[in-house]
């Protein structure tokens, strides 16, 4: 016999109006995301603010920029060796606790790279920030995953994502202010307190996760019954789709059959593109401003938190249509074509300020929309067991991409005394990546995968 509380939630399930639906999951929106987004932006401000420190590193300890090259290598490195491992042990412990257990450890990290006293210390600091790190990015997607279905999910990516460019702006902005006034106090200088001050706040939001957020809808005292069992119901819906797919042969479950599909190998070569832009926007834009004549560590800041402004404003826009109109690879190619555009006009753009950080506006826009969109396509095609480990294996793969790139361009900037060769380099390396994106994967497996 039918227990009656489930047949009840499911009856509930079924009469729910869309109204109340969308009602339902603006409530879990104002409930989950703010957190995440906040964790989110002190993820990418501990991880990138050695971009601001780099001046003070080379003026302290002589760290030139094939050092900083090879130091972001090695975060990328420990990123790649750890993030599967971390994202395998999600379905086994639960999204929250691996957010906390990832947090607090990169707290820790980032207050310990204030004791960094030559290149050694230096590298080590940076690969154990990286393997600290690792799972956070595939945590939160599969987070969001066990509460939005994927017709609405691109659009809790893209607010999820914001958390790049905010940090951008943000992160700009306090480090250099905490470098410009703290610089010397109690005998420490000012790229130390830079790492001490900005290592606190994700062992407090450790803390908060664990207090604030639950694994699932049925875990949700502020859900009502009837709002659970919608929730769950088209979540299920989701997977019934994802599954059907996969009897076709357009789905995927489990990791070796993730291996064997030439399409997450796609999807994985093309986060490589996505990656190497994105270390142009996030590790290089401090560097670009100061060869274009800003020197000042505070001007350095205020310059460099322009260009995630209008990152954030394109990023939503463009997410938002991509939801509406359900297509993905052309709002994430044509964004990465922009990106290509910006970064060749960039390696000739000279000492013009203005024109740098106008350049840079675009790039930043570009580079952040099209990875919101990007984003969302490997949770169309994998099923709810693969999801995890899935976008893990896809995000490992462009990590290799994220830890090449800065060594090179460091040794390039290094030997030409320029950033311009890197520039174009990483400009080819998006462009085949977009080559990849509109050839290997067909527009049809992803709009049926939507619309049904």
């Amino acid at each position: 016999m039918a227990d009656p509380t489930t047949f009840a939630k499911s009856q509930h399930a079924a009469d729910m109006s869309e109204v109340d639906r969308a009602a339902t999951y603006r409530t879990i929106t104002w409930r989950v995301m703010p957190l995440l987004v906040i964790c989110y932006v002190v993820s990418f401000i501990d991880r990138t603010n050695i971009g601001i420190a780099q001046q003070g590193l080379q003026r302290d300890l002589g760290f030139g920029s094939a050092v900083y090259g090879l130091g972001v290598t090695l975060f990328f490195l420990g990123f790649i060796l750890f993030e599967v491992p971390s994202s395998a042990l999600l379905a086994r412990i639960g999204a929250r606790k691996t957010l906390v257990r990832i947090m607090a450890s990169w707290g820790v990290v980032t207050v310990g790279t204030s004791l960094v006293h030559n290149e050694i210390t230096f590298y080590v600091a940076r690969f154990l920030l990286g393997a600290a790190e690792a799972g956070f990015f595939p945590g939160a997607l599969y987070f969001l995953s066990r509460w939005f279905p994927s017709v609405r999910r691109t659009r809790m990516t893209a607010v999820f994502f914001a958390g790049v460019p905010v940090s951008g702006v943000l992160g700009s902005l306090m480090s250099g202010s905490i470098m410009n006034a703290f610089g010397g106090s109690a005998g420490l200088a000012d790229w130390q307190w830079l790492f001490i001050i900005e290592g606190i706040p994700p062992l407090l939001l450790a803390g908060a996760v664990l207090l604030w957020l639950v694994d699932e809808p049925e875990q949700a005292r502020w859900l009502t019954a009837a709002q659970q069992a919608a929730i769950r119901a088209d979540l299920v819906a989701d997977q019934r789709r994802k599954e059907d797919g996969q009897a076709t042969g357009k789905g995927h479950n489990g990791l070796l059959l993730a291996l064997r599909d030439p399409k997450v190998w796609i999807i994985g070569l093309c986060a490589c593109g996505a990656y190497t832009l994105a270390n142009a926007v996030s590790f290089w834009t401090p560097r670009i401003i100061a060869e274009a004549g800003v020197g000042d560590v505070l001007d350095l800041g205020l310059f460099s938190a322009l260009p995630p402004l209008l990152g954030i404003v394109v990023m939503l826009i463009v997410g938002r249509h991509s939801d509406r109109t359900l297509e993905r690879r052309w709002h994430a190619a044509l964004s990465w074509v922009v990106a290509i555009v910006a970064m060749v006009a960039l390696s000739v753009a000279g000492n013009n300020v203005a024109l740098v950080v106008a350049l840079l506006a675009v790039l930043a826009a570009a580079h952040y929309s099209g990875l919101t969109v990007f984003y969302s396509i490997p949770s169309i095609y994998l099923s709810e067991r693969a999801a995890a480990t899935g976008i893990a294996l896809v995000t490992s793969m462009g990590s290799f991409a994220a830890a090449a790139s800065p060594s090179l361009l460091g040794f390039i900037q290094s030997s030409t005394g320029s950033l311009a060769l890197g520039l174009q380099i990483s400009a080819g390396i998006v462009f085949l990546a977009v080559v990849l994106l509109l050839v290997g994967i067909k527009a049809s497996d992803l709009r049926e995968q939507l619309s049904s």
